[in-house]
Formats: C-alpha cells, sequence, structure tokens
C-alpha cells in the first residue's frame, strides 16, 4: 500500500501517515489542530513485511485501511524530555 508520511511541527518526532497524498479529509479537527504545520516527508510503500522505526507496520496499515490515516506518536522518552525542559524552562523564569 502506498502510504504519505507528513512531520508535525507541534511535537518533534510526531508523524501522520495518509492512504491518499495530502488527503487529510479523513482526520478530526481536533487531531488536526493539534499536529501544526504539516509538511510532506515521504511516501512509501507499506506491507507486512516493511520495517518501520517506531510502529508496528500491520498497526500502520490497519489504521489506514480502517481511518484513512494513522498518527505516529513520539517515544515515551521524547515526550519526557520535552517535559523536563519546560519544567526546567518554568523554573528558570
Amino acid at each position: 500500500m502506498q502510504t504519505f508520511i507528513y512531520r508535525c511541527s507541534r511535537k518533534p518526532d510526531m508523524y501522520i501517515y495518509l492512504a491518499e497524498r495530502d488527503d487529510f479529509s479523513k482526520v478530526p479537527t481536533t487531531i488536526m489542530t493539534s499536529l501544526g504545520n504539516v509538511e510532506f516527508a515521504m511516501e512509501l510503500e507499506l506491507g507486512p513485511e516493511r520495517k518501520l522505526a517506531r510502529d508496528n507496520p500491520e498497526k500502520v496499515l490497519h489504521n489506514l485501511r480502517q481511518n484513512g490515516f494513522h498518527l505516529q506518536l513520539p517515544p515515551p522518552i521524547a515526550v519526557e524530555r520535552q517535559l523536563q525542559a519546560l519544567a526546567a524552562e518554568q523554573a528558570g523564569q
């Protein structure tokens, strides 16, 4: 299955996969607003045997077929680092 992957500006390491290029019509408004600006990152032929860095390809394929999109969230460690940096920044003010 051909997939189209977009980088999200609000959170590093957050990506949205689409079944159709530039077709965000199936993504709920609440999710779209939480992504910030999206920028096309790459096109990828995805199958169950394809290795992905963070997600299970079968799960991604299921979400693409079922919903028309898949949201890849940042790894928990990245989120924890962001929270620590924010806390340190607020403590310094």
